[in-house]
């Protein structure tokens, strides 16, 4: 099998898999580490590893390049990118920090390296409210690109982030409409959402958190039988071998002249495939390159992320 000699040559060359919950069921139950963006990037600073091979999209590989320089760092499809870090390029952040001197830039995790040299700290779903929250009183923030999640953070904390107008084209999609008729036909489900999705969704939801966090709910309430979950389809994967006996309601996203499925699910974090993973570890293809110098830069606001998040 295919899974056997994936787990034979990630022996051989010291590699550790690591995968987003986003990613196909069968990369999960391949990989030697599953988490969210934030727990993919502490795993990626302490692993004694020599090759990461970061089953994700684009942005996440070059992060843990950035942590782990001295490291090879493969992707099995190079090509795995993320519309929300395309909706926010370095030269555009950088006029928009030119207009605002006196800001602090925090920059979620979902951008490009070059992002992140121009960021003071980064911030991922799991921790922007805390990190946010600890920010001076007064303190003057641009946040982007993903302007749903601060939209949120502003909400929950009471500041007032200047915002950037970036979405995640998954979490921004999913159809309120279908959401308001899963909670007639199921009242005691709970609606579990990322702060990724739209107000409407939000305001019609009971927990709403990272994946994490969604994932750490589902598993600290054994005695619900039924969730409404508004995320990226791949998490049920988890969530399913967690809690065999619940039942998991995910919301479709909004169809188009009618076509739609009862799944949301992100076609970049798609592209990685059991044989492009078995392919990428074989021949040690697919591998991240951060320039340097954008390296050294991006490599500040990402540390301070980890320390506080302590």
């Amino acid at each position: 099998m295919i899974q056997d000699e994936i787990r034979q040559l990630a022996k051989q060359k010291n590699a550790i898999i690591m995968a987003h919950y986003y990613q196909r069921p069968e990369i999960q139950d391949v990989a030697d580490f599953i988490g969210d963006s934030l727990a993919l990037a502490q795993q990626a600073a302490k692993t004694d590893a020599d090759i990461i091979v970061m089953c994700g999209v684009h942005f996440m590989a070059e992060t843990a390049k950035i942590l782990c320089p001295k490291k090879k760092v493969l992707i099995p499809d190079p090509t795995a990118g993320c519309s929300l870090a395309d909706s926010c390029k370095a030269e555009d952040l950088a006029a928009w920090k030119e207009q605002h001197p006196d800001y602090k830039v925090i920059s979620y995790v979902n951008t490009s390296a070059a992002v992140k040299a121009l960021t003071d700290i980064v911030v991922t779903s799991s921790n922007a409210l805390k990190i946010v929250g600890s920010m001076p009183e007064g303190e003057k923030i641009l946040f982007g690109p993903d302007h749903n999640l601060g939209s949120y953070i502003n909400s929950e904390t009471g500041r007032e982030m200047a915002l950037w107008d970036g979405c995640c084209h998954v979490h921004a999609r999913f159809s309120a409409e279908a959401l308001i008729l899963l909670k007639k036909e199921h009242p005691a489900a709970p609606v579990l959402a990322h702060p990724e999705c739209k107000q409407v969704i939000i305001n019609l939801s009971d927990v709403v958190g990272s994946t994490q966090a969604l994932l750490n709910y589902v598993k600290a309430h054994p005695e619900t039988k039924q969730f409404i979950i508004a995320t990226e389809s791949g998490i049920l994967h988890e969530m399913r071998k967690a809690c065999p006996d619940v039942e998991f309601l995910p919301v479709p996203p909004e169809t188009t002249e009618g076509v739609g499925c009862m799944c949301n699910e992100c076609e970049y974090m798609r592209q990685n495939t059991l044989e492009k993973l078995y392919n990428c570890l074989k021949n040690e293809t697919g591998e991240v390159v951060v320039d340097e110098q954008i390296a050294k830069q991006a490599l500040l606001p990402i540390e301070r992320m980890l320390e506080l998040s302590k």
